[in-house]
């Protein structure tokens, strides 16, 4: 007797299954349809669990990054420069935009500065103060074509010839424990307008810049604007020859000079100089020359400012004075030996507009008031610390004077301005009320 066991259900196969109907499939399509667009979204796309890097956390987010360079860099310029360097270390971007905002360096190695490396982190440089020795290593191809400004202690005339190919657009040039032979490598400077030199400072370095290097100079930087000369030796014919080349020159500052007697009379060949700054010349000229030779130098000359200098020479003042008798403004300050007979060669000055005085212990009121009512064109008038110089003293047409003047700054005994500043402040009563008697 045989018999069929029972038969074992084996898996539907997918092309075995049914097909939906076009009912069904109409049916489906209007439920899609009816449907919100969030069901859709949870049902084709099932929620994802919340992971830390999809969702970081925001304390840790640097929402400066959402700031274009041109706005964050508008915010550092607005911090203070002494925290500017911590900003720098917060990262790159910061370290990069910080340094578009720095000018100016102070650097001690040539090397470092022409290889290229200073001037791609600092972009915007126009400032360097090099300390440094001899600059003798060749420059990169890079250099520094931007550079506008240098400062530069103890170079050579190779240094200089190194520094005028890197740097072609140097304006400029400061150069301290200077000589004649470095002088020699000047005149690679073509676009150099002002030059400062200082050959010797007593106690710190003795240097000598004479005629021969004055000579130099004049020859190879024929466009200065501006010269600047400290410490340094020379006299007449130096500074002629600076005059005749230098023929767009505007402003000479001589500074604790060692000039030769008679120097003053090369000034007489300049004729553009519009400003002469004498500053801590202990000695002006000691022979300046005869008055008539001086009497017509310094046409366009129109500011005469005279700083920390010995005038008890009554003929080297009368000289200076003559020479600069086109000036319309007059500063002295701080200078030994001006008292009334001195100031009365002031007279020579016809055409002032603006008279500074400060420092000058000497001076009276009536010394004062004989030179300035000869001023028909005076229109500013500054007297500071003139101790001599008293508010008492003032006299009717001195007093008529000043009520013309457009500016007036009279500050003249600081004695008498602070106890003004003081009153009723109880300061300088002998102790006031700490010290009553019982």
């Amino acid at each position: 007797m045989s018999f069929m066991g029972k038969k074992e259900s084996s898996p539907i196969s997918p092309l075995k299954k049914r097909r939906a109907s076009w009912s069904e499939l109409w049916v489906n399509h209007h439920h899609l349809l009816s449907s919100s667009p969030l069901d859709l979204a949870s049902k084709f796309h099932p929620p994802i669990a919340k992971s830390k890097t999809l969702l970081p956390d925001s304390s840790k987010t640097d929402l400066t990054l959402l700031l274009p360079d041109l706005t964050l860099l508008s915010i550092i310029e607005r911090v203070p420069k002494s925290h500017r360097k911590n900003l720098s270390l917060v990262c790159k971007r910061w370290q990069r935009l910080h340094g578009r905002l720095v000018r100016s360096v102070r650097v001690s190695d040539w090397n470092f500065l022409a290889s290229g490396r200073l001037i791609s982190r600092f972009p915007n440089l126009d400032n360097v103060d090099l300390v440094s020795g001899c600059l003798i290593s060749p420059p990169n191809s890079g250099g520094c074509p931007n550079l506008r400004r240098l400062v530069v202690t103890n170079t050579s005339e190779l240094g200089l010839l190194n520094v005028a190919e890197a740097c072609s657009r140097l304006q400029e040039l400061e150069l301290h424990k200077c000589c004649d032979s470095v002088l020699l490598g000047i005149g690679a400077f073509e676009n150099l307008q002002i030059l400062r030199l200082v050959g010797n400072v007593d106690g710190l370095f003795n240097s000598l810049v004479s005629d021969i290097g004055l000579m130099i100079l004049a020859q190879g930087c024929k466009r200065l604007v501006k010269l600047e000369l400290f410490g340094c030796q020379g006299g007449f014919d130096g500074v002629k020859e600076i005059a005749e080349c230098c023929q767009m020159l505007e402003e000479l500052t001589v500074c604790d000079h060692k000039m030769e007697s008679g120097w003053l009379g090369g000034l007489r060949y300049c004729e553009n100089l519009k400003t002469l700054k004498l500053v801590s010349c202990k000695k002006i000229d000691e022979d300046p020359g005869l008055g008539e030779c001086l009497s017509s130098c310094c046409p366009a000359l129109e500011r005469l400012h005279l700083e920390k200098c010995q005038l008890r020479d009554k003929n080297t003042v009368k000289a200076l004075f003559k020479m600069c008798e086109a000036a319309r403004e007059i500063v002295i300050q701080d200078c030994w030996g001006l008292d009334n007979d001195v100031f009365s060669l002031a007279m020579a000055f016809g055409r002032v507009k603006l008279l500074y005085l400060e420092g000058c212990s000497l001076l009276t009121t009536s010394g004062l008031e004989s030179v300035i009512l000869h001023w028909h064109e005076l229109e500013h008038l500054k007297v500071v610390s003139c101790k001599n110089i008293k508010d008492s003293e003032i006299s009717p047409l001195l007093s008529a004077l000043f009520s013309d003047l457009v500016e007036l700054q009279w500050r003249p005994d600081t004695r008498s301005h602070l106890c003004s500043s003081l009153t009723g402040a109880g300061i300088g009563k002998k102790g006031g009320k700490f010290f009553k008697k019982t």
